[in-house]
């Protein structure tokens, strides 16, 4: 195990330069990472605290992967910890007799032939005229432009910062930060700008890095803004395409679409039911408009010992960075859509709650009714906004469960606090005044972020999930 300075960094890239043959190689120099080395080969890996979770197969000559694989499995078992490699391709599989679960599927282009894929694509060649109609041109940058404290970085760190707050996930690591000023010099980065009076606007970029053992490149961010014309991804798709053809590259990739292809049933189901945090459908869907010639499987690898369930949660814990539990609570307060049904269906239970309390706990019969009927209408309207969001809708609801919060506090300190004989008793008021506070907290940041997907969306964005 070493340390990630700056000399350990040149050696894992030395070692990337000689053997990185997976898509997501390069992003092994990304931060947060350590390294485990073992003869001629690396792994880059998360601690979780239960599991090592490399990233991708190890870094290697091909005819050593098994040796290094079962080294690393290995020396983390010395440490206590299981081991698992996340995103290993074909090529790890045929040669390392591990237990794999299918997670998704990668596609890939030969850049020499995107011309004759635009020729073929009429739909493709119409968003980029549309694109180049409205004024957007996509030029390559250099490092020199991006130092620190340079007009152009400073508005690509506003642009992903925006892009970031719309999203309905809190950002993860491992794999998939958001960080195109590392090692420029090693980076392709294109920019896509218009004309806006006499201002060249920057309304989207796209970050292609290397994937060195192929001669390829992987379009690791791709980022619009909301006011981007329609087109702008495909401008920045094609620039990237063809950069990639006069270099000479046989490879380009858009990475991994999770949970795409035929994975495991519990997978399509939580595909399926997800949707409301991340849109798996709609980044194949977009993936497959710029027809790949091919589509990888793309597997968690995984000694037979180390049950497929128990990979998965580690990954999902390498992802989340500071622990699944505290993620999850991230992603809630973020209040996407699918957070509006989870309300609803908690007032069902509670609504029943208040229907069969004790009068006790309320100053007449028709207030406690009233509590019941006003709670189902607010599960029926947050279901509804949970389908079909609208902004007078999202403020009706945040004005609602304001004066809830406000009216059953009220009751709380004039009518129960008085009368309280038992811990019981107090553990009851103060569970009703909670509730509600922190469903306004909670409904207040779907409002939020709601209303900027939905501004998005009416601008024709497609928020576009890194790999």
């Amino acid at each position: 195990m070493a340390s990630t300075d700056s000399a350990t960094r040149e050696r894992v890239l030395s070692l990337l330069r000689a053997f990185g043959w997976n898509a997501t190689s390069f992003q092994l120099l990304e931060p947060g990472l350590r390294y485990w080395f073992h003869e001629q080969g690396c792994v880059a890996y998360v601690d979780t605290g239960r599991a090592w979770v490399g990233g991708g197969a190890p870094v290697a000559p091909e005819e050593q992967l098994a040796k290094v694989a079962d080294a690393f499995v290995a020396a983390a078992k010395a440490q206590g910890r299981s081991a698992l490699f996340f995103a290993t391709e074909e090529r790890f599989a045929a040669r390392v007799p591990y237990a794999r679960l299918l997670i998704g599927e990668q596609p890939s282009w030969d850049p020499q032939q995107w011309a004759a894929t635009l020729e073929q694509s009429p739909s493709l060649r119409e968003q980029l005229r549309r694109a180049r109609a409205k004024g957007v041109q996509v030029s390559a940058v250099s490092a020199r432009e991006l130092e620190a404290g340079a007009p152009l970085r400073a508005a690509l760190e506003r642009l992903i910062a925006e892009w970031l707050r719309a999203k309905p996930m809190p950002p993860m690591g491992f794999l998939v930060r958001v960080d195109p000023f590392q090692l420029m010099s090693e980076r392709r980065l294109f920019v896509a700008r218009r004309a806006v009076g006499a201002e060249q606007e920057v309304v989207g970029f796209a970050a292609v890095v290397p994937v060195y053992a192929r001669q390829g490149w992987f379009v690791e961010d791709l980022i619009r803004a909301a006011r981007a014309p329609n087109g702008t991804m495909e401008l920045l798709v094609d620039a990237a395409q063809r950069d990639a053809a006069a270099l000479g590259s046989r490879y380009l990739t858009l990475g991994l679409s999770p949970l795409s292809g035929g994975v495991p049933h519990l997978l399509r189901w939580a595909r399926k039911y997800s949707a409301g945090l991340y849109d798996f459908e709609g980044v194949r869907a977009f993936k497959s408009k710029f027809r790949p010639g091919q589509w990888s499987p793309i597997y968690l690898s995984h000694p037979a010992d180390v049950p497929a369930a128990a990979a998965l949660y580690h990954s999902l814990s390498a992802f989340a960075q500071r622990g699944l539990w505290s993620y999850g609570l991230q992603a809630v307060l973020r209040g996407p859509d699918v957070v509006l049904t989870g309300l609803a269906l908690l007032l069902l239970p509670w609504t029943l709650l208040l229907a069969s309390l004790d009068s006790w706990w309320f100053p007449a019969p028709w207030v406690q009714w009233s509590w019941v009927v006003f709670d189902l209408v607010l599960a029926v309207a947050l279901f509804y906004a949970s389908r079909r969001f609208r902004r007078w809708l999202s403020r009706s609801l945040l004005l609602a469960v304001l004066l809830d919060t406000l009216l059953t506090t009220a009751q709380a300190l004039l009518f129960n606090l008085g009368k309280l004989e038992s811990v019981e008793g107090a553990l009851g008021v103060l569970v009703g005044v909670l509730a509600p506070a922190l469903a306004l907290v909670v409904l207040f940041s779907a409002h939020r972020r709601l209303t900027a997907l939905a501004h998005s969306r009416e601008k024709g964005v497609k928020f576009v999930p890194t790999s």
